[in-house]
């Protein structure tokens, strides 16, 4: 590789940080360029450039993928801060929403992604045209999801721990029993439900759902024959099949549309869902916006649908 000897260091600027972040979280050149709006060959192109500048591959093939360097892991954290700087440097003086060209890393789940992120990228692009979504899975969120991967924005019932993790409570779900109401009759009592066979969802690695952990902390058992590892998952085994998944009530009007859903036969806690982020971003006024219009949509999204 040829390494640039003399360089002037504001040939670093915050559109090549942004495409070294884009490769780097994306793991790929044609999905960073996706996510860019821009040709294969400039990022490619501007790949080159910072291998340059810095000395290193920072990605190298890894079968049919590419993976980061140790020293492009170090960049990419580094990139993120003075991005988040920049950004607060150009909106010193305010914003115009209107103006913005951003994309906002949102990790979600089923249930929040299809309850509330449909609603806030409408209601960001009336005013923000110029924004766009990346949405990932959340999973079971660790803090390094905020602190070195680039999400802005964390919708999860179970926020991360760590003293630079924010969070706000958006609302609170029950627990229903979904089955199909074509293969069997809901479970009328605390023996029927315990009687019979359920799914269930287990996030990797192998993070178990609160409910299911609250359950078993408590003696209850329950015969498990299958786990998925997203709640959208669990539609697919359900129907058709004589098995109980217990999950979030508002999984009725997305991901298990269409099965029955009953009460729980017996106690269970209730299920809280946050938005969570990154202390850098408390001040930032951009973000601020943005955790706003998640709010707003909250009080619609939860409102009772027409039968």
């Amino acid at each position: 590789m040829r390494i640039m000897s003399h360089f002037d260091h504001f040939d670093v600027d915050g559109h090549a940080l942004r495409l070294l972040l884009a490769v780097h979280e994306e793991g790929s050149v044609t999905r960073a360029a996706q996510r860019l709006e821009v040709t294969q060959s400039a990022v490619s192109h501007g790949l080159d450039k910072l291998r340059a500048i810095v000395g290193d591959p920072l990605f190298v093939k890894s079968g049919r993928g590419i993976v980061a360097t140790a020293q492009a892991d170090l960049l990419a954290r580094r990139a993120r801060t003075l991005l988040d700087e920049l950004r607060a440097f150009s909106l010193a003086a305010g914003f115009d929403p209107a103006r913005l060209d951003t994309s906002f890393t949102i990790a979600a789940n089923d249930l929040q992604r299809d309850l509330l992120v449909p609603a806030l990228l409408r209601r960001l692009r009336i005013e923000a045209p110029g924004v766009r979504l990346h949405l990932i899975n959340s999973g079971a969120p660790q803090p390094a999801l905020l602190r070195e991967q680039g999400c802005h924005l964390i919708l999860t019932p179970r926020p991360p721990e760590g003293a630079d993790i924010l969070q706000k409570r958006l609302f609170e779900d029950r627990y229903v029993v979904f089955h199909d109401p074509a293969q069997r009759a809901a479970p009328a009592t605390r023996a029927d439900y315990l009687a019979a066979e359920h799914v269930t969802v287990l996030y990797e690695p192998r993070r178990q759902l609160d409910l299911d952990q609250w359950l078993a902390a408590r003696g209850v058992a329950r015969r498990f024959v299958a786990t998925v590892p997203g709640m959208a998952n669990l539609a697919a085994l359900l129907r058709g099949g004589p098995w109980l998944a217990t999950a979030p009530s508002l999984l009725a009007r997305g991901a298990l549309h269409g099965l029955a859903a009953a009460p729980v036969p017996l106690k269970t806690p209730p299920m809280p869902m946050y938005m969570v982020w990154h202390q850098r971003h408390q001040a930032d006024p951009v973000h601020r916006w943005l955790r706003a219009h998640l709010e707003a949509v909250v009080g619609p999204a939860l409102e009772p649908t027409q039968a």
